[in-house]
């Protein structure tokens, strides 16, 4: 029986509407269809072959200790990724890009101190971010701002600072009670006689000393304006009450040698 050859040009047509293969797992970690697990494994980076239909990353228990730009590769279907118990201590503005469908973020128990609003602007579908076991002091509630959809909130077991600096945190806090999760948690750690007092605890009345230190563009034109004007015057004002006390003495001086001439003259 002869062999049923297939056109050269039908093989190709066949090669490209078939599905393009996918990348292999990486050798570190355990793959399923849509979930990749990586925990426990010792790595110091984000794996970076991984497919694109990865929809469940796991990077628990490792060494990872910075997110830099664009860490992760173009990931449209990652809906939960878990970075717990890492050494995170920095996360890029640019490290989250191209995980824009992701819905649950874990980063609890890891070394991280600050967080700014622009590295969550990527996050457009984010419902759970999990912050806990950090070392936060502060948290701009610009980041939790920057989360559209944001429905759950973690941020128990943290070094909260309660001074006049988390006022804007407990403002958000206090307008999104239903946001917070495990909120009897979120505890002071300084100064030393607000240890363990609950933030959310905190009434109006306990921030009335705090004011307002930020300044508008027209407050330091006014300054700039008032500032020199107001030295040069304050000169002026100091030459003049010195020209009154050499003055003043003049005057004393003569009037003394008109009563006494005798004594003037000799001097």
């Amino acid at each position: 029986m002869g062999c049923w050859r297939v056109p050269g040009p039908v093989l190709a047509l066949l090669l490209l509407l078939g599905p393009p293969p996918s990348p292999a797992c990486p050798a570190a970690c355990r793959c399923s269809p849509a979930e990749v697990d990586c925990s426990e494994r010792g790595l110091r980076e984000v794996p970076w072959s991984l497919s694109t239909n990865t929809s469940t990353l796991w990077l628990g228990y490792n060494f990872i200790t910075v997110l830099g730009p664009r860490s992760f590769p173009p990931l449209p279907g990652l809906r939960l990724l878990s970075l717990v118990h890492n050494r995170l201590e920095l996360i890029h503005s640019q490290a989250l890009l191209g995980l824009g469908a992701l819905q649950e973020l874990d980063l609890s128990h890891n070394h991280l101190t600050v967080l700014t609003p622009e590295t969550f602007l990527p996050l457009t579908s984010l419902a759970t971010l999990n912050l806990g076991s950090n070392r936060l002091g502060e948290l701009e509630p610009g980041v939790p701002g920057a989360l559209p959809q944001l429905q759950a909130l973690l941020l128990q077991d943290n070094p909260w600072v309660c001074s006049c600096g988390i006022l804007p945190l407990w403002r958000w806090l206090s307008h999104n009670r239903e946001k917070v999760r495990e909120k009897s948690l979120l505890l002071c750690r300084v100064p030393e006689q607000l240890n363990k007092y609950p933030i959310m605890a905190f009434g109006d009345e306990s921030f009335r000393q705090c004011q307002e230190t930020s300044l508008s563009p027209q407050h330091y034109i006014t300054f700039f304006i008032i500032g020199p004007f107001s030295f040069i015057a304050s000169i002026f004002f100091c030459t003049f009450m010195g020209s009154l006390v050499v003055f003043y003495h003049s005057l004393r001086r003569e009037s003394h040698c008109w009563r006494r001439p005798r004594i003037c003259r000799v001097r």
